[in-house]
């Protein structure tokens, strides 16, 4: 079954539902049983790991639809629903570590996991090192006797660099390390993160699988072989999404195949186009020919988003700068993407790398195109541009 006929019958049970297409919204916490005998029995299931409803924190038909689906269309074993992305990595690292160990994270990575790592996950005395994005095979010199995970992150949400997941799997394993992978640009459909020997992924589903910018929601799926540790370390601190947001992510699902190409194909043309604009020096997308990622990407994923970056020239200051994205129409000044709209942020990766540390380089803005039609997109922009160099003078 080819995944845009799953994403449009995954996850349903009309007869179990009075014939009603989509699953209905279980806002549920206490689960009632006829008897003492069938609560025993629920129990039981639930110590077999069986997906009964037994309790609404654990789950209910909504929400095991939503995890068996993005399971399955990614080629995992089982998942877990968070409150947002960022629960979901926090939870896929509580998942592998203890007291004691050492992690190694990309220093292109999201920056809420970053500051995880550096706060409470330092208190709990799990040491992290950062590593630069395009070590490839150099990771094995930085693995420890005590390094039991690699966080990775491809391509990085503000630098885009595109890592070499394979074999990054390939020596972590051999090391007896365990592998976890933000996919939330690549998505469950354009990058199979188990088929390339992650041990678990994880998305910030309030991007492209909600897709509406309206609710807040992440997922960890794991192998079979890290399912268990995934599940209790995750219940064992009481977390679970709300069931609005869970049905928004399962409605936004039905959709993705037919959304995901389109901001692929407007955000590759608009990319391609501002490569020709003489302010700006570089294009970070991994479908350009021209990305030193651009190898990786075409052999590992199946297709692009809608997020990406280009540098100005470094003679734009501030001042520049805001007047370019200050009074932009279409682009939206804001945190977050995947929705049907388009954004700009100003990325500053200097502030936060310490492996690779960013030196040298120009203003860096984030683009996230949406829906919109990119002839009126890239004429947006380019009265930006008229305003950047009027400014500068």
């Amino acid at each position: 079954m080819k995944d845009e006929t799953k994403l449009a019958t995954l996850g349903r049970d009309p007869d179990g539902h009075h014939g009603a297409v989509n699953i209905p919204v279980y806002r549920a916490s206490t689960i009632l049983q006829p008897d003492l005998k069938t609560l025993k029995q629920v129990q039981a299931a639930r110590l077999r790991d069986e997906q009964v409803t037994s309790y609404g924190r654990i789950g209910t038909p909504l929400t095991y639809a939503f995890e068996n689906m993005l399971a399955e269309l990614e080629g995992g074993y089982r998942a877990m629903s968070y409150p947002s992305g960022a629960a979901a990595c926090s939870g896929a690292i509580l998942a592998v570590v203890k007291s004691g160990d050492h992690i190694l994270v990309t220093d292109s990575a999201y920056g809420p996991t970053r500051h995880f790592c550096d706060t409470l996950l330092k208190k709990m005395g799990v040491e992290t090192t950062y590593f630069a994005p395009t070590i490839g095979a150099g990771i094995r010199d930085l693995l420890r006797p005590n390094t039991t995970l690699v966080f990775l992150e491809s391509p990085g949400s503000l630098t885009f660099e595109v890592q070499d997941v394979p074999m990054i799997c390939e020596i972590a394993h051999k090391h007896g390390a365990k592998v976890a992978l933000d996919n939330t640009w690549g998505t469950p459909l354009y990058f199979k993160s188990f088929s390339h020997g992650v041990d678990i992924s994880v998305h910030a589903a309030t991007k492209y699988i909600v897709g509406h910018s309206d609710a807040m929601l992440g997922v960890a799926i794991a192998t079979r072989e890290m399912w268990a540790e995934l599940r209790d370390s995750t219940r064992a601190l009481g977390t679970a999404a709300g069931p609005d947001e869970v049905y928004l992510g399962l409605r936004g699902l039905r959709t993705m195949a037919v959304r995901l190409p389109r901001h692929m194909e407007s955000a590759i043309t608009i990319a391609d186009w501002l490569r020709g604009r003489p302010e700006v020096t570089a294009v970070r997308h991994p479908a350009l020919p021209q990305d030193p990622g651009h190898a990786i990407w075409k052999r590992d994923f199946l297709g692009a988003c809608g997020l990406f970056a280009f540098e100005l020239d470094r003679k734009y200051g501030e001042e520049a700068v805001a007047a370019f994205v200050d009074h932009l129409d279409l682009f939206g000044i804001g945190y977050s993407w995947g929705g049907f709209e388009s954004l700009v942020t100003v990325a500053m990766p200097h502030q936060m790398r310490t492996a690779e540390p960013w030196r040298d380089h120009g203003p860096l803005l984030r683009l996230h195109i949406g829906l919109e039609a990119t002839d009126d997109l890239m004429a947006d922009l380019k009265a930006g541009f008229e305003r950047l160099n009027q400014t500068q003078g």
